[in-house]
């Protein structure tokens, strides 16, 4: 880790020294003991919206509360990226850098405090969790405009400019009417996402690909352990309220092997392949919205699963299963989108995502066991992946020793 904290060797007592950006091409750039405190304290919101997420499907509420987990883990995957981007082109770990960020960190459980709250219309607290954060945001970028001259302090300066005029938009969301919330949240979403593009057109911050790849992938295997965690919880508390473990195996396994084969696919390809220019770097960032969202609502699936198996959802049996056949199928067409399809080769390595897609989706009408079976269908997907990349890896090492 010390890499990491280079810029700071003398630790976090020393003097405050100017914001300046980090190299691009620092070695060895790993993340901060920091950075992984502030994953968990996210983690923290995310279990909350999983589990508000159930509450509102088991009470037959599965439009209003997928609408309501999707604004929810916006607000908290925005977060959480803003962060992530700007500290791997500023972060010097300094006494400053360091209070700013625990900042954020307090915003962000006051977010996760207010998200059951968000699920029942009340957005207050939410909001403020969420300002909290973005104005310490703002704070960051600003001493980093004082670190720089030139273009770099024009974009530093329309960061912090553009995030503090989308906070005056959010509060919009406390003030109209509650049918006006979701187009309210559209046009703020869009408004933040557009930010970034705004402020790098002229100058692109100093952000390190190893080391954003390095930030997204422990942050999904973050949010996969939450799925699991979840999963767990809902099982061992059926067992001992409802004494169901028979008819609960099936829904473990099955739900183990889905997260299993999630982290598996994720990881089958180097991320930092995708963090080479803006333009990538921006699609796959912004694409993990559905590739985190997914994987935390996969453990919320499992565990309105696990609720209608012993009888305390209020859910069709179709239902039951689309919420877990549902968030795995689109984390899996997404991490192919984003991922997978740049480094397959051939019609059958392109296929195998989008087939095991459709075939996790037919899951669904498998009732009671169409967890197990998507499970078994994934299982058989790394199994179909491994052997296409032995064959592949064969056939180049055959053509180079020929």
């Amino acid at each position: 880790m010390t890499s990491s904290s280079s810029p700071s060797a003398a630790g976090p007592g020393a003097p405050l020294r100017p914001l300046v950006a980090r190299g691009r091409d620092e070695a060895h750039r790993v993340a901060s003991p920091l950075e992984l405190f502030f994953d968990l304290c996210f983690v923290v919101a995310v279990a909350q919206a999983g589990g508000s997420l159930v509450h509102s499907v088991a009470e037959s509420h599965s439009g209003e509360g997928v609408l309501n987990y999707a604004m929810v883990f916006f607000a908290i995957f925005w977060a959480w990226v803003n962060f992530s981007w700007f500290a791997s082109a500023y972060d010097n770990d300094d006494a400053l850098f360091r209070v700013v960020t625990l900042v954020q960190m307090a915003g962000v459980l006051v977010l996760a405090a207010g998200v059951s709250e968000a699920f029942a219309h009340h957005f207050f607290v939410l909001w403020l969790g969420y300002l909290i954060m973005r104005l310490a945001m703002v704070t960051q970028w600003l001493r980093a405009a004082r670190g720089c001259t030139g273009d770099e302090r024009s974009t530093a300066m329309r960061y912090a400019i553009g995030i503090a005029l989308c906070q005056v938009g959010w509060l919009f969301l406390l003030l109209l009417p509650e049918d006006a919330r979701p187009w309210t949240f559209l046009v703020m979403a869009i408004a933040e996402l557009s930010v970034p593009a705004v402020a790098e057109r002229k100058h692109s911050t100093a952000w390190h690909p190893h080391h954003i790849a390095e930030r997204y992938g422990l942050f999904t295997i973050i949010v996969l352990g939450e799925s699991i965690a979840a999963a767990t919880v809902a099982v061992k508390s059926a067992v001992d309220e409802h004494d169901e473990l028979g008819r609960l195996i099936p829904v473990s396994i099955g739900s183990l092997l889905i997260v299993f084969a999630a982290w598996w696919i994720y990881f089958a390809v180097p991320n930092r392949s995708r963090t080479i220019s803006n333009r990538q770097a921006f699609l796959w960032g912004y694409g993990h919205y559905l590739v985190l969202g997914s994987a935390a609502a996969i453990g919320a699936g499992t565990e309105i699963f696990v609720e209608h198996t012993v009888g305390q959802a209020h859910v069709s049996q179709l239902a039951a299963s689309a919420s877990v056949t549902i968030p795995t199928a689109v984390y899996l067409l997404t991490v192919w989108w984003l991922l997978a399809r740049h480094s397959q080769h051939g019609i059958a390595g392109q296929s195998v995502l989008p087939a095991t897609t459709l075939a996790v989706l037919a899951c669904t009408f498998a009732g009671q066991w169409s967890v197990l079976a998507a499970g078994l269908v994934l299982t058989v997907t790394i199994t179909v992946g491994v052997a296409l990349s032995s064959r592949l890896a064969r056939q180049t090492s055959g053509r180079a020793v020929g």
